[in-house]
């Protein structure tokens, strides 16, 4: 009997990440001053929906929720750290990855490094040329800031 290959597969945070990223993209394009419910976002999507894993769909709807919930303090780090951006000016994309990404590296036992790691990964599937260098440096950045104990978290590199 032979053995089945594994492969590339990612692994199911990755897919739990890579839907969660899905999901807060298209939250971007809600009409302007219209309030998007995280959760009915999450339930509505197609993505999500069609998904196999039901431990993925669980990662990523935990994800969802606490980007949604902790958006305004990700946010004001990120307007800390994008220097010469304003927030509403950086790209749908790049705002999703970070968003995830922050959420995971602040409110989460990620470790400081994977989360970076992914970041770029995402931006390496679904972003454009400078993409990965512009997440890699808010990422680092924040991370850097972290691993200091700026925001009274206990993470190190």
């Amino acid at each position: 009997m032979a053995k089945k290959k594994k492969g590339n597969r990612p692994g199911i945070r990755s897919v739990g990440r890579t839907l969660a990223f899905q999901v807060l993209y298209g939250i971007q394009f809600a009409p302007k001053g219209k309030a998007v419910d995280a959760e009915t976002a999450f339930a509505q999507n197609p993505l999500v929906l069609e998904h196999d894993s039901e431990t993925a769909r669980e990662f990523a709807h935990d994800l969802v929720v606490g980007v949604q919930a902790n958006l305004d303090q990700i946010d004001t780090v990120i307007k800390d750290h994008s220097q010469h951006w304003k927030i509403e000016r950086i790209a749908a994309i790049e705002i999703s990855i970070l968003r995830l990404g922050l959420y995971e590296m602040m409110m989460t036992d990620m470790p400081l490094k994977a989360v970076i790691n992914e970041g770029i990964e995402l931006s390496k599937t679904f972003g454009e040329g400078k993409s990965r260098g512009f997440i890699n440096g808010i990422l680092d950045g924040v991370a850097k800031s972290v691993a200091s104990g700026k925001y009274d978290i206990k993470k190190s590199f």
